[in-house]
């Protein structure tokens, strides 16, 4: 019997080190998990903070292209109704730009496009002294005001041509554009504005 005992006793003492070396790690091991979860969570707040000021302005440029959008049709000068100038903006390429074309009576005059550039805009006004200035819209605050500034222009003689610099419209009121311009000569700015309304004929 006492060996028996012994016997017990010393199965009984591995026994006891191993739950006490199950046990030890524990924890740790809980440490460690409550670190990971927190790198985790710390990750994926960096990752909506960092990518959520993109998301802004990519559906900013969104909205923007389709208020233009509701510009389809054609459109005169409010307070020039016996003028021939008129002013047509559609849509092409599968909806994803907007054409404004200027028309004296059934002639093309000139010709701006509109479309998406990554997150922003990009205006390339195709003009009849035959430069192409490209302007960038500037995003705004402001509600129902689309600006573009000049970025560059292929085939431009800035020296001789005037071209366009900056391009506005404001949109306030349904029915109704103001649409500013300024073009630049020899350093010399322009600004010019017209009110349109749409044509019932």
């Amino acid at each position: 019997m006492p060996g028996q005992v012994r016997d017990g006793l010393r199965s009984s003492v591995p026994l006891r080190t191993s739950r006490a070396h199950l046990m030890t790690p524990r924890p740790t091991r809980l440490k460690a998990s409550a670190m990971k979860l927190l790198l985790w969570c710390s990750l994926a707040l960096a990752t909506v903070c960092f990518s959520r000021p993109a998301f802004a302005v990519e559906d900013a440029a969104a909205l923007r292209l389709a208020e233009m959008n509701g510009l389809v049709g054609t459109w005169r000068q409010a307070d020039k109704p016996g003028s021939p100038l008129r002013i047509r903006f559609s849509l092409t390429a599968g909806g994803t730009a907007v054409v404004e074309e200027w028309l004296r009576g059934s002639q093309p005059h000139s010709l701006t496009i509109y479309h998406r550039d990554g997150q922003g805009l990009i205006a390339t006004h195709y003009c009849p002294q035959g430069n192409q200035p490209r302007l960038a819209w500037v995003p705004s605050s402001a509600v129902n005001v689309l600006r573009f500034n000049f970025r560059d222009a292929t085939d431009l003689d800035a020296t001789h041509e005037s071209y366009l610099v900056a391009l506005a419209f404001d949109l306030s009121h349904e029915g109704k554009i103001v649409r500013t311009e300024t073009y630049r000569r020899a350093g010399e700015d322009e600004v010019s504005s017209m009110h349109l309304v749409r044509d019932q004929h």
